[in-house]
């Protein structure tokens, strides 16, 4: 369901918007918050909510590993975007589940007139890293068939 406005969509966040992603901001086109919902120190599983304002994405990245890796979405609340490189966009909705293997090219984010969240999991491996690529250009991004 489409949320354009931040009072109505809190009441349906139930994992909690969190504070300013500003460690990452960098590598995002316009704001998104970070929930922590578990303990990196305390298990091997991290897991964070995160959401985007209206219109907020990701640049394109890579989950990379020797083995396992990649990243889990469970969307939880809104309505988002997934993209692969070289494949169609994925309109995401809440309940939604996006499993993305290590070493595939892609990025997520708002629509331009909802807030989204989704539950992020990193998928442990060995030796895993994140690779920031180039922003997502609001002319690839304006191009996204609206559902």
């Amino acid at each position: 369901m489409k949320m354009t406005e931040k009072e109505q969509f809190e009441t349906i966040n139930v994992f909690g918007t969190g504070n300013p992603n500003e460690a990452f901001s960098q590598y995002f086109t316009g704001n998104s918050f970070l929930n922590p919902l578990t303990n990196p120190q305390e298990t091997a599983v991290f897991l964070a909510n995160v959401t985007f304002e209206p219109g907020c994405r990701n640049n394109w990245h890579i989950h990379h590993a020797k083995s396992g890796g990649g990243q889990i979405l469970i969307c939880t609340a809104g309505e988002g975007w997934y993209k692969e490189e070289h494949k169609p966009p994925v309109s995401l909705t809440a309940g939604m589940v996006v499993t993305i293997p290590a070493g595939v090219k892609h990025w997520h984010g708002a629509k331009k007139d909802s807030w989204f969240s989704h539950i992020a999991i990193e998928v442990p491996g060995e030796d895993p890293s994140n690779e920031w690529c180039e922003p997502v250009s609001d002319e690839e991004y304006s191009k996204l068939a609206e559902e």
